[in-house]
């Protein structure tokens, strides 16, 4: 962190443009040749298992790694030789709470916006808190706030200092619903102002609230673009199958005895179950409709063609990926 703010500055239109990006540790390459660009004022959304480089690479951005091989620039700075001013520029929210928690809301921010050298602190801190909606919690200690709380107070801490680019490794893990819903809506507000995010989560329903999205697996970037670019791209073909007028028990007993003999079948590719019926997909049309064809008119087997899901696209990506860290 810096002990002075840096001048003011106008971010370029294309915040993030790196080419072949890679680093390895211990022998392991945890990014592999990954190239990316993000524009100012949208929200990227960054995806894929875990150990799969999402860390990295956002760390790599904001000038904390070095690359081993790859260059390009971070908000028209360049990630090699410009790490410490990219630095000044980038608010980076951890997935850890990382605030003082024996302090108050009030006093970590006030601790912050000096560490930051931001003029006129106590009225940033408190103007800050107005924004995110945590104005009537500033005596409150911050490690008595609920894990939601906790996560507005590190977005209040990442965006006082006026940062160009909102870095957000996992920021919503371990939140209810509600709490990661009111936290998107900030976000949202804080792009339409111009603030750049680059978000890497594990939830579908956050990644379908971003602009536009990639997805890592191992290292490697497999796709990207918006939602619908990213399902159409995959070829993918769903058929969903539910159990009817059966009890509980023995429709999931029917439904698991279908999943082992689905994945047995030429042209299935993925078998995944979501609730009380089950995504049979495939990327050959004609080779999936023959596999399923036998069990489309058993008896309690209600099937219907679907639109692929994001979450079927992701499963499907995941299941395709090699993982070099074994």
């Amino acid at each position: 962190m810096r002990g002075v703010a840096p001048p003011a500055r106008i971010a370029p239109d294309v915040v993030i443009d790196v080419e072949g990006l890679s680093k390895s540790f211990g022998g392991h390459k945890v990014v592999d040749g990954l190239s990316m660009r993000v524009e100012r004022g949208q929200i990227y959304g960054f995806l894929g298992p875990n150990g799969s480089g999402k860390t990295t690479t956002i760390r790599m951005l904001c000038g904390l790694l070095t690359p081993d091989a790859g260059h390009g620039t971070c908000l028209g700075m360049d990630i090699r030789t410009e790490a410490r001013r990219i630095r000044a520029h980038v608010g980076y929210m951890t997935q850890r709470f990382s605030l003082y928690e024996d302090l108050t809301v009030e006093e970590n921010l006030h601790f912050v916006a000096r560490l930051y050298g931001v003029p006129q602190p106590e009225r940033v801190a408190q103007e800050t808190l107005e924004k995110l909606g945590l104005g009537g919690r500033g005596g409150q200690l911050a490690g008595s706030l609920s894990g939601g709380w906790k996560q507005r107070l590190a977005l209040c801490a990442c965006i006082l200092p006026g940062p160009d680019l909102l870095l957000l490794d996992e920021p919503t893990a371990g939140v209810d619903p509600k709490a990661r819903r009111e936290f998107w809506t900030q976000i949202h507000d804080l792009a339409a102002s111009g603030l750049t995010v680059l978000v890497s989560t594990h939830y579908m329903d956050e990644a379908e609230r971003c602009h536009e999205i990639a997805y890592i697996a191992y290292g490697k970037l497999l796709t990207r673009g918006t939602v619908q670019e990213v399902i159409s791209r995959s070829g993918l073909v769903t058929w969903t199958v539910t159990a009817q007028g059966m009890e509980s028990r023995v429709a999931g007993l029917a439904l698991a005895r279908l999943t082992r003999e689905l994945e047995l079948c030429e042209g299935v590719n993925m078998v995944a179950p979501f609730g009380t019926a089950l995504h049979v997909c495939g990327h050959d049309e004609a080779a999936l409709e023959a596999a399923i064809a036998p069990y489309r008119h058993a008896p309690g087997l209600l099937w219907k063609r679907a639109a692929s899901s994001l979450e079927d696209v992701f499963i499907d990506l995941m299941n395709r990926s090699r993982d070099n860290m074994q």
